[in-house]
């Protein structure tokens, strides 16, 4: 998709459409960020950081930040998990090398004064809501998620570093603060770990002396400024990705923190009887597998599996491991399945397995006592593709595609007197490709309205339109789908679950039918 995107903003495809072609085209964005990595960076320094303890000043500096044209903000926590974190402080930068940290929950021993949290709040919160005033932040999504915690909403959120990074480059290494810094500032930050330890004993923002707090909460505020005066001039000269950060990932900053903060309500009942009937069907697998081998073994023994398999059995390995054992990874023993049982029900027992692991037993110890739904955090900034990413617990790749998976959607439900919508692009990508390669048999079965899946399906399977299954229909989806990525006649055998020469053979029926 990004590869077509840029040919679009490049004007590509529309110089092969005849069309009038677009602005001279971007250089690749790794280029400004190249030039950036090669120019001088200043010097940081934490001469004029301070740390505010009184009234006076904070009301000061709200003066500096509300005449500042734009400003950088940060705020420090006692938890990664925006729900349940309190905020401990928060950090502003008006210009390079003048930062502010504002403390407000430091209890640790002789901890000095400080400004009451409900205070500090009260006198930000104009600021941090007024929409004209320009923010800058590394990551906003988590600040703001924090601040919803006390109920402001922030707002003229402008600039992520963290995104103008990703999309100036995707693949340039990770985008997180330190990284950044050290690429475009030639700077060494303060890493969290120097001023809180390590492992079991690591402490918490709140436990941390202000001396060495202050520091690190106002360098993060006065980094973030400094990378942005550094990247934002590179990204201006690049129209596609300055596009794509002005009017897709910045405005999808609110969205998703909304849709986190909301969450997912769950059903653990169902969780709880789908994990009971899916331990059963586990041990008959391991029944089935132990008669098939002639001996009982762990299944989950790599070790075990291996002697089975490429000694007992006799097996010809199809791959080694670094190490040089055979392997009997995934994409192995789906090979392997093609012709052999035992590899077969290895698969499905460790399908299974993974799904009573990750969801079935899982899923219901995620919800959060306090809201009673499962969060989970979406990244903008992880994927080379563009992709949204989601984690703790990934909600993007609940399973769909057998019956076992499909029931663990019936989890999900919907509060009293509210219904789950599911909205999706109609064979989004099929259209691109109908438009672009002009096939005339895609062209007229989307004219016509046609379910493009099912229609391919009745192709492929020599059946009647309304004699297509649902099954087959999601066969020739993965068969659309595939083909268009390049997908072999060994990768299509694969996933339906068929012999070679049969994927094969599907795979010419389909181009017979759509030559384009």
């Amino acid at each position: 998709f990004k590869r077509w995107t840029t040919d679009v903003e490049a004007g590509k495809w529309l110089q092969a459409k005849g069309g009038k072609p677009a602005a001279k085209p971007a250089e690749p964005a790794a280029a400004a960020q190249a030039e950036a990595e090669d120019e001088p960076a200043s010097a940081l320094s934490a001469e004029h950081y301070v740390t505010i303890l009184d009234e006076a000043t904070l009301v000061t500096w709200i003066d500096k930040l509300e005449q500042a044209p734009l400003f950088a903000f940060d705020t420090e926590t006692d938890s990664l998990d925006n729900i349940s974190a309190n905020m401990v402080g928060l950090s502003f930068a008006v210009e390079p090398g003048v930062a502010a940290y504002v403390p407000v929950a430091h209890d640790y021993l002789d901890a000095p004064d400080q400004i009451p949290r409900e205070r500090v709040l009260a006198l930000l919160k104009p600021l941090l809501e007024d929409e004209k005033l320009l923010k800058v932040g590394q990551n906003l999504k988590y600040d703001r998620g924090i601040l919803a915690n006390y109920d402001i909403e922030l707002r003229g959120i402008a600039f992520d570093t963290m995104l103008e990074s990703y999309i100036l480059d995707s693949v340039a290494g990770r985008h997180d603060m330190d990284s950044l810094s050290d690429r475009w500032l030639k700077h060494k930050t303060i890493t969290f770990e120097e001023i809180a330890g390590k492992g079991k004993n690591q402490l918490t923002f709140n436990q941390i002396a202000l001396e060495e707090a202050g520091r690190y909460a106002a360098e993060d505020a006065d980094v973030t400024l400094q990378l942005h005066l550094k990247m934002w001039p590179k990204l201006q000269q690049h129209e596609g990705p300055l596009n794509i950060f002005k009017h897709i990932e910045m405005p999808l900053v609110p969205v998703l923190s909304r849709v986190e903060r909301n969450g997912v309500k769950i059903d653990p009942a169902v969780l709880h009887a789908h994990s009971q009937e899916i331990a059963q069907r586990l041990v008959e697998l391991e029944q089935r597998a132990h008669e098939i081998a002639g001996e009982a073994f762990n299944l989950s023994s790599t070790k075990q599996l291996q002697t089975i398999l490429f000694e007992k059995q006799g097996i010809k390995p199809l791959k080694k491991t670094p190490g040089g054992a055979p392997s009997t990874s995934e994409e192995v023993l789906e090979e392997l399945a093609l012709d052999y049982p035992l590899p077969k029900v290895i698969l499905e027992y460790r399908g299974l397995a993974k799904l009573k692991s990750t969801y079935t037993d899982k899923l219901p110890l995620m919800i959060n006592p306090k809201t009673g739904r499962v969060h989970t955090s979406y990244h903008q900034a992880v994927t080379a593709t563009g992709r949204l990413s989601s984690t703790d617990p990934n909600l993007q790749n609940i399973p769909v595609r057998n019956e076992e998976g499909r029931r663990i959607r019936q989890a999900f439900i919907a509060p009293e007197d509210y219904v789950i919508v599911s909205a999706d692009y109609s064979q989004i990508e099929l259209r691109i490709m109908a438009h672009l390669s002009r096939d005339k048999g895609l062209l007229t079965a989307f004219a016509e309205g046609k379910d493009i899946h099912r229609a391919t399906a009745a192709e492929v399977f020599g059946l009647p339109l309304d004699s297509v299954s649902s099954e087959q229909r999601r066969s020739a989806k993965a068969i659309n789908f595939g083909l268009i990525y390049g997908m072999s006649a060994f990768g299509l055998a694969r996933q339906l679950n068929i012999p070679r020469k049969e994927a094969q053979k599907y795979m010419d029926l389909y181009f017979e039918r759509y030559p384009g």
